[in-house]
């Protein structure tokens, strides 16, 4: 099987293109000998409707077989399950299109390591081994397989049944003492459409430590990183590609969430305000797993922040002390004009580079993109605050805002 994408692994190509943390592993060779997709993630819509097909659809079927899946039949019919739909309908779409997201711009962020020359012709070899030691990680069967074994072992037979499943009666079982008793509907749910989704996020958990454990054999590396760049982190700014690259993953977490918050709001008599403290703990987790591994950079860029304050310190104290006796303490030849001279213009240009220097960041990422990344995984959360007041309020507020 493996034969059949002999380009993906094709690691030394000079440009390090071919570094994908997606395309590997059991289910991508199940998705190529099934075609359900090509060697590049193609065929992203046929995934998807067949992962609903197979995780929605029977529970729809099985629902209606029983009688459970409209209103009066039982307390939570399947039609009035916002959870399972948002598990479902979206958050599994979700997981599936952030591998093509995340194929596309991370590749670019790997192959900048070299395109910007910040990799030394010396280190080469050990830049190659940390790209291939990630790829032989990803295309791992036992980590799979120890994936598969801890969603049955531990998140369906033993969390589902005990832990999260709604204490009333329900199109998928009834709680008695404190443990689920499925219906037919509710092990199509417990055996299949709950484990494949389960098993999608931790792959996507176990990527995010092969991506991790890259970026720290990369921070190993002695880098030529510039105090004066730019982006004012010593080149290391394309980095925050990884804020797009990973959105939709962040996004798929609020939709569990959300999920998991809108079914206690209208089936089990909870309030929004309950669950702020769970909110913002989980949101602020989920931002951190992504921008956690851009932080093994951040010993590297704070030595060269203070190795570059110290040497650029250096040089415009004695360009500052030239500059001083040649205009100041009257060493400059009498018929050299002051004005239009370029002694000026190169005062300036390196107080900006010492300014530069000083400013540099010893991370990778910005307020801002956290704000950013938090703001996408809220965004789900955000149309459960209209339980919180009834429409009438609603109205009477928006009407003393205009009024």
């Amino acid at each position: 099987m493996s034969s059949s994408i002999p380009a993906v692994d094709n690691l030394h190509n000079g440009e390090g293109e071919d570094f994908s943390l997606v395309l590997g592993g059991p289910l991508f060779q199940l998705w190529l000998s099934t075609r359900l997709t090509g060697g590049h993630l193609e065929l992203l819509r046929r995934r998807i409707i067949v992962m609903m097909l197979l995780t929605w659809m029977p529970l729809l079927l099985l629902s209606i077989v029983e009688g459970h899946a409209w209103r009066g039949s039982v307390p939570l019919p399947f039609l009035l399950d916002v959870e399972q739909h948002l598990r479902l309908l979206l958050a599994l779409p979700l997981l599936i299109f952030a591998e093509l997201a995340v194929h596309r711009r991370i590749r670019l962020v790997v192959r900048q390591f070299l395109s910007l020359d910040l990799i030394p012709d010396a280190a080469r070899p050990q830049f190659d081994s940390a790209v291939a030691s990630a790829m032989r990680l990803r295309n791992s069967s036992a980590a799979e397989l120890l994936l598969i074994a801890f969603v049955f072992g531990v998140g369906v037979w033993y969390f589902w049944r005990n832990y999260v499943a709604l204490d009333v009666v329900s199109w998928y079982g009834v709680m008695v003492a404190g443990r689920l008793h499925p219906s037919l509907a509710g092990w199509w749910l417990g055996c299949v459409s709950l484990p494949v989704l389960q098993f999608m996020l931790l792959r996507w958990y176990f990527r995010l430590f092969i991506w991790t454990r890259f970026l720290w054999q990369v921070s190993n590396i002695e880098l030529r990183l510039l105090p004066t760049h730019p982006d004012r982190c010593g080149g290391l700014g394309f980095l925050n590609l990884v804020r797009s690259a990973f959105a939709p993953l962040l996004l798929a977490q609020g939709v569990l969430l959300a999920g998991l918050i809108a079914n206690r709001l209208f089936f089990a008599g909870g309030r929004l305000s309950d669950f702020l403290i769970d909110i913002l703990a989980i949101v602020a987790v989920t931002v951190f797993v992504v921008l956690a591994p851009l932080l093994v950079f951040a010993r590297k860029l704070d030595d060269v922040a203070r190795t570059g304050a110290l040497e650029y310190g250096a040089l415009a104290q004695k360009y500052a002390r030239d500059f001083d006796q040649k205009w100041l303490r009257r060493a400059a030849p009498a018929d050299e004009p002051l004005l239009g001279s370029a002694d000026i213009q190169s005062l300036a240009d390196m107080a900006s580079s010492f300014a530069v220097v000083h400013e540099m960041r010893w991370v990778p990422f910005t307020i801002r993109d956290v704000l950013q990344l938090g703001t996408i995984a809220l965004l789900p959360i955000v149309p459960l605050t209209l339980t919180m007041f009834s429409l009438q309020e609603l109205l009477e507020r928006l009407l003393r805002l205009i009024f």
